[in-house]
C-alpha cells in the first residue's frame, strides 16, 4: 500500500461526501414532473444543490429555497436565498415568510416538492407567538452551547416555531406534497431532519419546556408564554398532513458503506461502529481511543490495517471561549488519549464542510500530532479545556478545509490502525 494513512483517510472522507451529492443521488427519487402547477420549496445546507438537481431532471421550475451563506447554486427558475446558520438572521426570517405566502392558497390539483436537509432548523425561521428574532437567536445560541443532543434541541425549536413540526406542509394543504429529505440525524428519523417542517410530532410544549430546564437555559418571558399555551406543532396523523409523502434519498449509512468499500479495495479490514453515534465529543473520543489501542495490540503482525468508521452527531458543552466544533474537539481529545501511539491515525469531519460555526470541516491526527504541537509551543490540553480545537489544528497545519460541500450527512470519523 503506497499511499500514506493521512491521504487515505482524506480520500475516504471525500468518497463519503461524493456519494451523498444530490446531483448524483436525488434524481432516482423524483417522479415524472406532474402536470399543472408545481412549486418547489426547501431549506438546508444541501437544499440549493437539491434544487439544482431537480431542475437538471425536470427543467426550469418555480419556487423558493433557503440555504446557508456561500452554499447557493445557479438555478434556472427556482429562487435561491442565502441566510445564516447555525444562528438564524433577518434574511432567513424574511425568506421563510415569503415561502409560507408562496404555498398558501394552493388547491388539490397543485403539487409541492419540498427539499429538506440539515440546517433547515436555523434557515427556516418563523418565531411563534410574540418571540422576536433576537430572542430566538439567543435561545438558539444557548442550545448550541449547552451540550444538548440534537434531537432535544430540535424539539425545542419546533415548539418555538410557526413553520416546523409539520407546519410548513400544513400551510400548503390541500396541495399534494412530496418531501425529499437528506438525512443528517442519528437514526434517520424524518421528524428530526431540519426539525421536521413537513413531518408531524407528538411531543408537547411541556416537553420543550422540560428540555430547557434540564439544560439550564434561561429564556425570555415571550418563550415562556409560547410554551405555556397551545403548540402549533401538528400530530403525525393530522388531516392537514394526509397528502404529504416524506422520502429520505440519502443518509449517513450510505456514505459509510461507500467509504468501507473503498477501504476494503485498498486492502483494509473495516469495522463500522455505527452511523448514529451521539454524545459528548471528548468522551466518545476517549472511548474510541481505548478501542483503537486494544485493536492495535491484538493485531500486531497481522499485516493488514484496520479501519474503524463511525457517523452520527456529537455535541460539545462549551465551557471555554475558543473556536471549535464537535469533530475537531473529538480529534483533539482522541490525540490526547492516544498519547502518540504508533500506527494510529484518524480523521473527523462534518460532511457539510462546517464543523460547529467555523468554515472548517474538521481535522486529521497521527502519532506525531502532540509532538508537532509541542514543537510549536501549542498545548493540546489547554486547547481542549478552552474548546479551542480549530485554533489548535490551524497552528499545526492539520485542519481539513473543503469549502461548501453542498451536501450534509453529518459527522464522518475514521480511525486507521496499522503497524
Amino acid at each position: 500500500m503506497s499511499e500514506q494513512p493521512e491521504d487515505i483517510l482524506r480520500n475516504l472522507f471525500q468518497r463519503a461526501v461524493e456519494v451523498a451529492d444530490p446531483m448524483k443521488s436525488l434524481a432516482a427519487f423524483l417522479p415524472d414532473k406532474p402536470e399543472g402547477r408545481v412549486t418547489v420549496i426547501g431549506a438546508g445546507k444541501a437544499s440549493a444543490r437539491m434544487a439544482e438537481a431537480v431542475e437538471a431532471a425536470w427543467g426550469p421550475c418555480s419556487g423558493l429555497v433557503i440555504t446557508r451563506y456561500g452554499y447557493g447554486r445557479p438555478c434556472q427558475g427556482i429562487e435561491i436565498v442565502e441566510a445564516a446558520h447555525p444562528v438564524p438572521d433577518e434574511a432567513g426570517l424574511t425568506a421563510t415568510r415569503r415561502m409560507l405566502d408562496l404555498v398558501q392558497g394552493l388547491g388539490e390539483d397543485d403539487f409541492v416538492l419540498a427539499l429538506i436537509s440539515g440546517g433547515a432548523s436555523a434557515l427556516l425561521t418563523a418565531p411563534a407567538g410574540d418571540i422576536s428574532l433576537s430572542e430566538k437567536q439567543e435561545v438558539n445560541q444557548a442550545l448550541l452551547s449547552s451540550g444538548a443532543p440534537i434531537g432535544q434541541m430540535n424539539k425545542v425549536r419546533k415548539h418555538l416555531s410557526a413553520v416546523k413540526g409539520g407546519q410548513l406542509a400544513a400551510s400548503a394543504h390541500p396541495a399534494k406534497m412530496l418531501a425529499l429529505l437528506l438525512s443528517d440525524v442519528p437514526g434517520d428519523d424524518p421528524a428530526e431532519i431540519g426539525s421536521g417542517p413537513t413531518v408531524g410530532d407528538d411531543s408537547s410544549s411541556a416537553d420543550a419546556a422540560a428540555i430547557l430546564e434540564r439544560w439550564q437555559i434561561d429564556v425570555p418571558s415571550s418563550v415562556t408564554a409560547v410554551l405555556s399555551g397551545a403548540s402549533g406543532v401538528l400530530l403525525p396523523d393530522h388531516d392537514r398532513l394526509s397528502r404529504v409523502t416524506n422520502t429520505i434519498f440519502a443518509a449517513p449509512s450510505q456514505s459509510l458503506e461507500s467509504a468501507k468499500d473503498l477501504a476494503e479495495g485498498l486492502g483494509c479490514d473495516v469495522e463500522i461502529l455505527g452511523d448514529a453515534l451521539e454524545g459528548e465529543a471528548r468522551e466518545v473520543a476517549r472511548a474510541h481511543a481505548q478501542l483503537a489501542l486494544e485493536h492495535h495490540k491484538q493485531r500486531q503482525g497481522s499485516g493488514r490495517p484496520l479501519l474503524l468508521l463511525s457517523g452520527g452527531e456529537l455535541t460539545v458543552t462549551r465551557n471555554g471561549k475558543g473556536v471549535g466544533g464537535p469533530n475537531a474537539e473529538y480529534a483533539l481529545a482522541l490525540a490526547l488519549a492516544l498519547q502518540g501511539a504508533s500506527g494510529i491515525h484518524a480523521i473527523a469531519c462534518d460532511t457539510d464542510g462546517v464543523d460547529g460555526a467555523a468554515e472548517v470541516a474538521g481535522a486529521v491526527i497521527g502519532p506525531d500530532t502532540l509532538a508537532k504541537a509541542a514543537a510549536r509551543g501549542v498545548s493540546a490540553s489547554d486547547a481542549l479545556a478552552d474548546n479551542d480545537a480549530h485554533s489548535f489544528f490551524e497552528k499545526i497545519g492539520d485542519q481539513v478545509v473543503t469549502g461548501p460541500t453542498l451536501t450534509n450527512v453529518n459527522d464522518f470519523r475514521a480511525i486507521w490502525i496499522g503497524e
